[in-house]
């Protein structure tokens, strides 16, 4: 019986080594100084790793219907993933690191496969959100990202590329929806968002599809750490009136991503940080209170 003890934890300690030993390696080849332009397929990187991962289980190798049993998942989900077939759930990662002790590695995996699916422009914005203490944003247009509903997001996404297939689709669509666990985790940033009247008024996608929007918008302006003003169109003119920003504060400062139609950049000049931040912080004093905010957008989705 102690023989058998001895040898059950020496294979186990083995198997923990040999996972250690995976996460350096695969990180070392994912990420760069940066952690934006490592190896091309993090995609394929994961997949492999969760099959590697299966078969040198500890106490015997486990099949995809044991995985998916110890991850409160499908056996055609985890099938998918080994495959590269279809988006990865957003709530496996983390699960994977559980079962697999791989200390992150799954979950960084995943953030690196959700950073490639986003424009060049906007990854380091992406890298910084779940880094960051306090986001403030303006939105002049549409709802920011942080706060869509997947169905809205379809419509955006779909209006603006209507060749893309419904597995594009739904892939973009998750991962701008998977972006928003930073808001629901258990240490959110504190969020300020602006949003001009415009946003609130303009029908995208169905009137169910918008009903659902700003009824989530509601709901997210209860938050706590979630400040949710609307801009009036009578507000005027100002200095934030070329394009949606986004002021990021992490433990390394703060940083400004501006982003136009098809553009964007991460702007980190001292004066230029502080000279956008002082418009951002004169645009709140001219929209409408956190209530009456809540109160407009009420209206309008009462009117639809």
């Amino acid at each position: 019986m102690h023989m058998h003890r001895r040898v059950a934890r020496g294979k186990q300690d083995r198997w923990r080594s040999v996972t250690r030993g995976v996460v350096r390696g695969v990180m070392a080849e994912v990420t760069d100084a940066e952690g934006l332009n490592g190896a091309p397929d993090p995609r394929r990187a994961f997949a492999e790793e969760c099959r590697s991962a299966r078969e040198l289980y500890p106490s015997r190798p486990l099949s995809q219907t044991d995985l998916a049993r110890m991850t409160r998942t499908s056996k055609s989900t985890i099938s998918r993933v080994e495959t590269c077939q279809g988006p990865i759930p957003a709530d496996l990662p983390p699960l994977l690191d559980q079962v697999f002790e791989t200390d992150g590695l799954f979950k960084r995996l995943y953030e690196e496969i959700t950073a490639q699916s986003f424009p060049v422009h906007s990854r380091r914005r992406i890298e910084l959100e779940p880094k960051a203490s306090r986001i403030a944003a303006w939105s002049p247009t549409v709802v920011p990202g942080l706060l869509q509903t997947p169905e809205y997001a379809r419509a955006l996404f779909r209006e603006g590329n209507p060749r893309a297939s419904e597995s594009e689709l739904s892939t973009r669509v998750q991962n701008r929806i998977a972006r928003q666990a930073i808001l629901k985790g258990s240490s959110p940033p504190d969020f300020s968002v602006i949003v001009c009247e415009s946003v609130i008024r303009r029908k995208v996608g169905t009137e169910a599809v918008m009903r659902g929007q700003l009824a989530a918008l509601l709901e997210h302006g209860k938050r706590p750490t979630t400040v949710l003003q609307v801009l009036p169109l009578d507000a005027g003119t100002h200095g934030l009136m070329d394009g949606s920003m986004s002021i990021l504060t992490t433990a390394e400062g703060t940083v400004v991503y501006s982003e136009g139609v098809r553009s964007g950049a991460i702007i980190e000049v001292p004066a230029d940080v502080r000279q956008l931040s002082r418009s951002y912080d004169v645009l709140t004093a001219s929209a409408l209170s956190r209530d009456a905010s809540a109160r407009l957008i009420g209206k309008v989705m009462e009117a639809l």
